[in-house]
């Protein structure tokens, strides 16, 4: 029997393939150099022995999380989000908000534990990692931000959290394990204004049409606490009640839109990622990604007579960083910073983690034999 898998982003149930056949090894991701949000934070619980109080987990850090709804003519979305810090702005997922940037009409309503509803706007957007940033135009002075973690410090089997609006269910928790660390995912958000293809997504209380898809590559991490639709752009807390994670899309068995759910296969994008397109959308409404500059495909190598995945090298752009180091096309790029490359997907997930002017380690095989080459980043 062939079983197939897809991939859907949570708030929309836009249903892609998931296709990686391989993983690579878990390797922890390096930390990134990024503002951390100021105000008033949602209490930090002591770890005690093995034993996790999720209670007191989710009533200290249940403040921070919100429910999101757009609307905009007969059309809307519903997703979740987390408060980055006290003047207002909330981290969520692009797909969530996308439907209203360029519309007049549109309207964002954010609902905070309690019941309370205030009115918010876009900050920024990015596509890319599926990510934005939107503010609370009148935020209450009693307003409290999470806490942000790190999550170059994750491990597998590690116990988690997940808060959001499931269904359009406001603040329902669900815990779970860490079942894996850097799983390449792909899926694909809507982005207006385009006529090329049609998707239809579905949403708690909405249906509506989107058109166009990009395709977001993010080295995720995977956890079996129950997601659904409507949890995209809600926090992944640890033990401590720290953010490690924003859930974005989850795998479901077969590919109508409308099966997606739970199976215990649920995705979030690293919060260190997180902290760094947060504060460049905050600072200039956009966000900067680094480049290697090569296009890529999945290839295996043998090297000293052991066979390897890897991402070879189909061409390279003229200017870009890969030209200017010891870089050539047939190359087949098994490593970057010491996390194994194990597929072009995994590659191009480890590469957008940096900022443009990053220098990073390549680790290559060329002739049979390993390599290592210094590459500093450029802006995509």
């Amino acid at each position: 029997m062939i079983l197939t898998a897809s991939v859907a982003v949570l708030g929309t149930l836009g249903v892609v393939k998931y296709s990686d056949a391989f993983a690579p090894r878990y390797q922890t991701q390096q930390s990134q150099n990024a503002q951390q949000p100021k105000g008033d934070k949602t209490n930090v619980i002591e770890v005690q022995g093995t034993a996790t109080d999720w209670e007191k987990v989710a009533e200290a850090v249940r403040p921070a999380t919100v429910t999101i709804q757009v609307a905009s003519g007969n059309s809307g979305d519903t997703g979740s989000g987390v408060v980055w810090d006290t003047e207002g702005n909330i981290v969520t997922n692009y797909h969530v908000v996308s439907s209203a940037a360029g519309s007049s009409d549109a309207q964002i309503t954010v609902a905070m534990s309690g019941g309370r509803l205030f009115e918010a706007k876009i900050v920024g957007l990015d596509s890319t990692t599926d990510l934005a940033v939107i503010k609370l135009v009148d935020p209450p002075s009693d307003l409290v931000a999470a806490n942000f973690g790190d999550s170059s410090d994750l491990s597998v089997g590690q116990s988690v959290m997940a808060i959001g609006s499931p269904l359009g269910l406001s603040d329902t928790v669900t815990t779970g394990i860490i079942s894996a660390l850097d799983r390449p995912v792909a899926v694909k958000t809507a982005v207006p204004n385009d006529q090329q293809e049609n998707f239809n997504y579905q949403f708690p209380f909405f249906q509506r049409e989107q058109t166009q898809s990009e395709t977001v590559i993010t080295n995720a991490i995977q956890v079996d606490a129950s997601i659904n639709p409507g949890n995209s752009g809600g926090p992944l807390f640890d033990q401590s009640g720290h953010v490690i994670g924003i859930n974005s899309s989850i795998a479901s068995m077969g590919s109508e839109q409308g099966n997606s759910g739970s199976i215990g296969l649920g995705f979030a994008i690293p919060v260190n990622l997180v902290k760094n397109v947060a504060t460049q959308l905050i600072e200039t409404g956009e966000a900067q990604h680094a480049q290697l500059g090569v296009t890529i495909s999945s290839a295996a190598v043998t090297v000293d007579g052991v066979t390897r995945l890897g991402a070879e090298v189909q061409s390279i752009l003229p200017g870009g960083a890969a030209a200017g180091a010891d870089i050539k096309e047939g190359d087949v790029i098994v490593s970057i910073d010491g996390n194994d490359v194990t597929s072009s997907r995994a590659l191009t997930g480890y590469v957008r983690r940096y900022n443009a002017g990053d220098v990073v380690t390549i680790g290559l095989a060329r002739g049979g034999t390993l390599h290592e080459v210094q590459v500093e980043l450029q802006a995509q």
